[in-house]
């Protein structure tokens, strides 16, 4: 686990939207994985995702304050977290300003249509290069196709750990490209879900208020998160 967390993103957010925003402007192809606690605890059993999350292809970013707090238990200088959802966002700012074409893959079809709207609406110099639900049967044809259109963003809605296998399998098919695996973002971009009040945000408390929404997730939380923490603590 420690060698995970020696590889996640050490500096600043401002310092990683810089790198982002260069990368994608030069054509440089970048993979980021958006490491939570849950992230970690699946790569303990999964040899495939751990094997990703070590590999120095695959850029690792803090998300979620539970890998923060972790990090500083175990001595690992990690700054501050950088959220999936404002990844996503920043892509769709740097996209829209440099002229660059995305693909959107996964989510319901009804959430990749409001998505479309709103990136016509929002970020009208950003190219939509195609699109594709989650439900699609065969994922690995679907990303064939992406290949095909070259997209300068790939975003995959899918949730973890698929949307970042599936990224990983085919990574070597492209030649350039900023992908990630934004789980539940395109619903929150969309309109179909709200994100968490500033309030939440400013103290580190979405994970809170999706529990205050939909109390299911509870189990999720007590799997990942809590058995994340009991674990640090063994190692430390």
């Amino acid at each position: 686990m420690k060698r995970i967390f020696d590889r996640i993103y050490k500096k600043d957010t401002n310092s990683f939207y810089n790198l982002l925003k260069n990368n994608l402007k030069t054509d440089k192809k970048m993979f980021i994985v958006t490491a939570n606690p849950e992230t970690i605890m699946i790569s303990e059993k999964d040899e495939e995702m751990k094997k990703m999350l070590l590999d120095d292809n695959v850029t690792l970013v803090p998300d979620g304050i539970g890998i923060v707090k972790a990090a500083k238990m175990i001595n690992c200088d990690i700054k501050e977290r950088i959220t999936g959802i404002d990844i996503a966002n920043k892509i769709l700012d740097y996209g829209d300003e440099l002229n660059k074409s995305i693909y959107l893959f996964g989510s319901k079809q009804e959430v990749i249509d409001s998505m479309k709207e709103v990136l016509n609406s929002k970020y009208p110099n950003l190219v939509i290069a195609g699109s594709s639900n989650g439900y699609e049967k065969n994922k690995d044809e679907i990303f064939d196709k992406i290949v095909e259109v070259k997209p300068d963003i790939i975003l995959v809605a899918l949730g973890i750990p698929l949307q970042e296998k599936l990224i990983y399998k085919h990574l070597d098919k492209f030649d350039k490209g900023i992908f990630v695996g934004v789980g539940g973002s395109f619903d929150v971009i969309s309109g179909h879900k709200k994100r968490a009040p500033k309030f939440f945000i400013k103290l580190n408390l979405e994970w809170l208020y999706r529990i205050l929404k939909e109390p299911k997730r509870i189990k999720r939380f007590y799997n990942s998160n809590i058995k994340f923490l009991i674990k640090i603590k063994k190692e430390m």
